[in-house]
């Protein structure tokens, strides 16, 4: 397992940020804040599944790992609610998507078992594992967005990167039913990608100056198109549903250094490794 580093560095978003900070693209810039509006919450719920079970976990370096990973998933929170305030400042109904995103996951925490909140956790931990190590593996990916933004979207996946683990490993040593980790995966994946339109669709309403058709789809073909980088991910994706699966399968441990040094330059702050 590799090392789980809580690291509060503090990201300059201050108001001489460009509105549309991602490649200067209305469309890109809404699709990636669509999903910051998801994070301070989804990430606190991540934190109290993990948490109904910590009591059951016999080893000391799983327990260990829940730590670093409840420090991590917290400042993660805390980062994305800066960055969805300034969007909001600028006009964005982001305090609305985190709202609606909050009752949402409250409501499952009536209606579902702690064991299916925990594989819920997983399946999601599973898609931004994809997304971090997309992110520290293509650096075309996130080319044109602003720097500053940049260096927390890349902050935010090496550390995804680092405990993509420990959920999983959590379920495995106290529940361990495959029917219910595979199942839940397929039930979130649909609720994921709905939504995530949903939320983008909000964002994309409440603009008084809409993209013309073409950047509109070219802008949401960069994510989701047949030759997206993000399409590519379906292999991996698909991974889950075997019976041996494991998230530590892909290492990353040289594309995490590689990254956290460069973020550590821009921030011009050395970041623990």
């Amino acid at each position: 397992m590799s090392t789980i580093t809580p690291r509060q560095p503090q990201f300059n978003l201050g108001e001489d940020l460009p509105t549309w900070w991602f490649d200067r693209d209305i469309t890109k810039t809404l699709v990636m804040t669509a999903q910051s509006c998801t994070f301070p919450e989804g990430e606190r719920f991540f934190i109290r599944s993990v948490r109904n079970f910590q009591d059951k976990v016999k080893s000391p370096t799983l327990q260990k790992a829940i730590r670093g990973f409840i420090g991590q998933e917290a400042h993660h929170g805390n980062a994305h609610e800066d960055l969805n305030a300034l969007m909001a400042s600028r006009g964005l109904p982001t305090r609305k998507i985190e709202n609606f995103v909050k009752n949402g996951l409250a409501f499952r925490e009536r209606i579902m078992s702690p064991e299916r909140r925990l594989a819920m956790t997983c399946a999601l931990e599973h898609f931004t594992a994809m997304l971090a190590e997309l992110v520290l593996t293509d650096p075309e990916f996130l080319k044109g967005m602003d720097t500053r933004v940049r260096a927390l979207w890349v902050w935010h996946a090496i550390e995804e990167s680092e405990h993509k683990a420990v959920a999983f490993d959590v379920y495995q040593e106290t529940v361990g039913d495959y029917w219910i980790r595979s199942s839940q995966m397929v039930t979130t994946s649909i609720q994921f990608m709905l939504f995530s339109l949903m939320h983008f669709i909000a964002l994309y309403r409440s603009l008084e100056e809409k993209p013309g058709l073409w950047d509109t789809l070219k802008g949401l073909g960069y994510f989701i198109g047949p030759t997206s980088k993000t399409t590519k991910l379906l292999p991996r994706y698909l991974s889950y549903f075997r019976p041996g699966f494991h998230p530590g399968e892909v290492d990353g441990a040289q594309e995490r250094a590689r990254a956290l040094k460069w973020v550590s330059e821009q921030l011009d702050v050395p970041l623990s490794a």
